[in-house]
């Protein structure tokens, strides 16, 4: 039998979504009695029954009170059922733009996403931001369902040229090859069985489908990681290391590396509440015990000592940011990865993807419900594999560190730069830790200079106040080679150093552009640079 099946459920507004799903657990007898009278009172109370005393199936799904009032899903639901020959796991998400960030969190741990197509509306643009979401988050299977088939008369050719059109968005953004099929949620046509409606459509209804699908190499096959999350010390005879297996498997005696310490050692006992095993492989939760006494604590990391992952503080990942605050960089965050949570910041935003016409946009900062390339620093370094490797490891969320909301969801795709080398601290170091380029700015006065300070300062920038009356030679130099962001007073400096004269006025303006601390030359004046 096929193992655990995990599917998400994506489109527009008014797709059919909870509809379809519904119509799953209805026709595999996956409700009980008392839900389905439930639903059976409900639908006669709102306009979504459908009349002529047709159960609303959506209710199924859309549990709370505002999703019942105004036929729409909100949260993400989460159903189970079962057929004689699979066990399934749905999360039914919103359609609504609003509610992209709760799309993203229900399909984050699909196996199968089924995008939903109004045959009436056609290809949305909300159904092309979610595919898009979902091919980032590494779903491996996608399903068009082309729904209300019934209320264009199962015409082929609507359903032909929906085809077409999405055909070719899958193909631009690089996700699977779809299975198109053509349905009526309401009515199940082509959900558990082949409808006699569209004798033009060969395919599988979806239900067989579902069941019949191979599953993927499991993350038992990839290279172990062990995150730890927490540190069991019950007596002076007992440590062990605690949390859930990402990827891999784990034996008894294996040679493995603990990070950050870099220390090797050998995995003495595998222990479960149930007892010791020889092996464990992901997903399960179990405690390591090694043969060497190691500092190791929560946010570290046990691996195969042959197979490590990426260690790196700097890394370009994809986002979906999540919030009306606007992502910007040079902010400070904290970034929560595996069981590692350390404070971040944003490098640079490198575009912001279009889910229309997929061009990739230059941005200074990401709103709500946007996507985006953005490069990242961490205060200390991350153990990470590329998301396309390992949707575990390479998944990160963005706090923020006042209110420890969720911010961003983020899949890493790669490390940038070296690879936590040691060695002479250059230039393109001190830019990453400070989110600007040196410069010198000259103000009117002493007063502007301390003001534009403070505000640089409190954004993250390494600044300095300087009336170069001293020595002004040694000075420059000095904030050069610091990477500084230098405030004067009076005249620039003459000679052959390039500096930006600013009235008061323009200081105090300078604030409120985030370019200056990333050092975006196009968007400023010449002439700001060292």
């Amino acid at each position: 039998m096929p193992g655990l099946l995990r599917f998400s459920t994506a489109g527009s507004v008014d797709d059919g979504k909870s509809t379809l799903i519904g119509r799953l657990l209805y026709d595999s007898k996956g409700v009980y009695e008392d839900q389905l009278a439930s639903v059976v009172k409900a639908s006669a109370n709102t306009s979504g029954g459908g009349g002529g005393g047709k159960i609303d199936l959506a209710l199924l799904t859309d549990g709370l009170r505002a999703e019942r009032e105004q036929g729409i899903t909100i949260d993400v639901a989460y159903r189970y059922f079962s057929t004689p020959k699979r066990k399934f796991i749905i999360a039914d998400t919103p359609g609504h733009e609003q509610y992209t960030r709760n799309m993203a969190t229900g399909a984050s741990t699909a196996d199968l996403t089924i995008i939903l197509i109004d045959a009436r509306n056609g290809v949305l643009q909300q159904s092309r931001r979610h595919a898009f979401i979902a091919n980032l988050l590494g779903i491996p299977h996608f399903v068009v369902a082309v729904n209300k088939m019934d209320l264009v008369g199962f015409d082929q050719a609507v359903y032909d040229k929906i085809r077409e059109e999405f055909t070719g968005f899958m193909e631009r953004i690089g996700a699977p090859a779809p299975l198109f099929i053509p349905i009526s949620a309401r009515d199940g046509d082509n959900v558990v069985t082949k409808s006699e409606r569209t004798p033009w459509y060969s395919g599988p209804a979806l239900l067989p489908y579902l069941e019949d699908l191979g599953e993927d190499a499991g993350s038992e096959k990839k290279p172990g990681r062990f995150p730890v999350q927490y540190v069991l010390r019950p007596n002076l005879d007992f440590r062990g290391y605690a949390g859930q297996i990402a990827a891999g498997t784990f034996r008894k005696g294996d040679l493995v590396l603990a990070l950050p310490a870099r220390r090797h050692s050998r995995i003495e006992r595998i222990v479960t509440y149930d007892g010791d095993l020889e092996e464990a492989a992901a997903p399960h939760s179990v405690t390591l015990c090694l043969a060497d006494e190691i500092d190791i604590s929560r946010g570290d990391m046990i691996v195969p000592a042959l197979a490590a992952p990426h260690v790196a503080r700097r890394f370009k990942a994809d986002i979906v940011w999540m919030n009306a605050k606007a992502l910007e960089p040079g902010r400070s965050y904290f970034i929560k990865h595996t069981s590692h949570q350390v404070r971040a910041m944003v490098r640079l935003i490198h575009h912001r993807t279009d889910v229309n016409t997929l061009a990739q946009v230059h941005a200074s900062k990401l709103e709500l419900n946007e996507i985006g390339q953005i490069s990242v620093e961490t205060h200390r370094p991350l153990f990470f594999d590329p998301y396309n490797d390992n949707r575990v490891t390479g998944a990160f969320i963005v706090i923020d560190p006042l209110s420890n909301e969720t911010l961003g969801a983020g899949m890493i795709r790669d490390v940038e730069g070296a690879e936590e080398t040691r060695g002479q601290v250059t230039a393109a170091d001190r830019e990453a830790r400070f989110g600007h380029r040196p410069a010198v700015i000259a103000v009117d006065d002493s007063e502007a200079a301390l003001l534009l300070e403070r505000e640089l300062f409190d954004r993250g920038a390494l600044t300095a106040v300087s009336d170069l009356k001293a020595d002004a030679a040694a000075t420059l130099a000095l904030a050069k080679a610091a990477g500084m962001i230098l405030i004067v007073t009076g005249e620039p400096p003459a000679g052959s150093l390039d500096a930006r004269k600013m009235a008061t006025h323009e200081a105090v303006a300078l604030l409120e552009r985030r370019a200056m601390l990333m050092g975006h030359e196009d968007q400023l004046q010449a002439g700001e640079g060292i």
